[in-house]
């Protein structure tokens, strides 16, 4: 019987907090594919003619991830992270461009279908940052969970392992959190 992935990098990420270099570089392979995945994901709400690729973007947030020194506690933890460092780099790279622009083309997403502004339009980075830390500051957990299933592409279940939560918690305080955020960015 094969054994499970999920489990594979959960132990790998506890040898390598252990002290076993050779761990990460035995799990980095186990999730090049999935932080990549991630990447274009993210990528896809970028403007055409961008220039970031998702393998630069899954560089630049590991890169973050490990100038950090992280604790990683087990696969989900391990994508949170590396969701909320792809999210500062695409944060960081909006305000240079907007910068660069001052101000003009800045670049709008969603947290999904259901939170789509009137008109169809999206929310700039920025503008979702700041919410999303505003959220954080009032709630948190809320905070966490919109990083790990909008960012991060977890899904319920793998979001209350994280979080320790139940799979129906996880449900309700993100409902709650993208009904807040849609407030906040269509205000």
């Amino acid at each position: 019987m094969a054994s499970d992935p999920r489990h594979d990098v959960t132990e790998m990420l506890l040898r390598w907090r252990n002290g076993d270099a050779r761990a990460l570089d035995e799990m980095l392979p186990l999730v090049y594919d999935e932080l990549r995945r991630l990447a274009r994901r993210h990528l896809r709400r970028e403007p055409p003619g961008h220039t970031l690729q998702s393998t630069a973007l899954v560089h630049e947030a590991f890169l973050r991830m490990m100038d950090q020194n992280a604790q990683w506690q087990n696969r989900a933890h391990f994508f949170g992270i590396a969701a909320q460092m792809m999210r500062r780099v695409l944060v960081d790279r909006a305000r240079a461009r907007c910068a660069a622009k001052r101000g003009e083309g800045a670049r709008k997403v969603t947290l999904d279908a259901g939170l789509v502004a009137p008109g169809g339009r999206g929310v700039d980075v920025e503008a979702l940052d700041e919410a999303l830390s505003n959220l954080g500051k009032l709630d948190p957990r809320q905070e966490k969970i919109v990083e790990l299933r909008f960012f991060a592409g977890l899904s319920i279940e793998d979001t209350s392992e994280a979080m320790q939560l139940s799979p129906a918690t996880v449900k309700r305080e993100w409902a709650t959190a993208r009904a807040w955020l849609y407030r906040e960015l269509t205000a």
